[in-house]
């Protein structure tokens, strides 16, 4: 029985895939590799998953990159929250992506919706179906079954308050080693990156640029005077920031020649650092942290 917790080794840059067409996927994880990133991060609930796999296997075939290179994460969608539904989600992901183990789960979101095939089930209201017979708790124990069975290097939560994680923190078996959440400048969440500090916990920022959404961090500024000073784009100069406060971070882009600019960030300097710090506007992109639907997925 696994009741120990040791922290993980994620390359602080990765890249993920919500990249709605399939050859777009296809062609922006070949990028990717050629680019130098390691790490990819993947979801049930982004429906791409079999092309991913492909395009990773590819990569492994093609090059001099092995398997143990890879940190390949996915995520339970709020459908397979109930115990029995977690190692078959499990399995399915790890067969669409063509892998024999993953290097980290995460639950998507602290939501359970209704179990089903439908990834959205919705009353004749058009409201979100959520299932109030299971908890956090009872998926997180699920969760840790995986790691027991030896195919999932690790578990973590992704949209999840302070307060959810320290509810599961306190009273988890095996720790979540990832906590996946919207960070930027204007939503920095400096509270849970502290008590993930403190606690061994990577904290793994999506939407480091605003997600693309204008106006927002790229056009703010602060930003633009930085990337004008240090002779980087503003792209950079964002994932720069987000890695030298101690955060991990997703990027994701569909050319080669974007993914090449967000792999090539170098450090800023201290003051630089200190006047994106000081920001003040405030902005959540995503609010699925209040409901369990993503923001950013097209509706199908």
């Amino acid at each position: 029985m696994n009741t120990t917790y040791k922290p993980i080794d994620m390359p602080a840059l990765g890249f993920g895939t919500l990249i709605p067409d399939a050859t777009e996927t296809y062609n922006a994880v070949k990028y990717a590799l050629e680019a130098g990133f390691r790490h990819f991060d993947c979801a049930e609930r982004y429906r791409n998953e079999s092309v991913i796999g492909e395009a990773l296997q590819a990569g492994l075939v093609a090059g001099d990159i092995s398997r143990e290179d890879l940190f390949v994460t996915t995520k339970l969608w709020n459908t397979n929250h109930r115990p029995e539904r977690v190692e078959p989600a499990f399995e399915g992901s790890l067969q669409r992506l063509l892998l024999s183990y993953l290097d980290l789960y995460l639950i998507h979101t602290p939501f359970a919706f209704q179990p089903g095939d439908e990834q959205d089930p919705r009353d004749q209201n058009g409201n979100v179906i959520y299932d109030s017979d299971v908890s956090l708790a009872d998926t997180w124990k699920a969760m840790e079954k995986l790691v027991d069975g030896g195919k999932c290097r690790a578990i973590g939560l992704a949209d999840v308050t302070l307060e959810k994680l320290q509810f599961i923190y306190e009273s988890a078996r095996i720790k979540p080693a990832v906590v996946q959440v919207e960070a930027h400048p204007y939503l920095p969440e400096t509270e849970l990156l502290e008590f993930c500090k403190s606690k061994g916990i990577i904290l793994l920022a999506f939407a480091p640029l605003g997600h693309g959404i204008k106006p927002g961090p790229l056009e703010d500024p602060v930003v633009l005077s930085i990337a004008a000073r240090v002779g980087k784009t503003p792209a950079q100069v964002l994932l720069a920031w987000a890695i030298q406060r101690g955060t991990a971070v997703l990027t994701t882009a569909r050319t080669a020649a974007r993914i090449q600019e967000n792999f090539d960030i170098s450090p800023l300097p201290e003051d630089a650092l200190d006047e994106i710090n000081r920001i003040q506007t405030r902005q959540r992109f995503n609010s699925v942290v209040h409901t369990g639907v993503p923001g950013f997925i097209p509706r199908v």
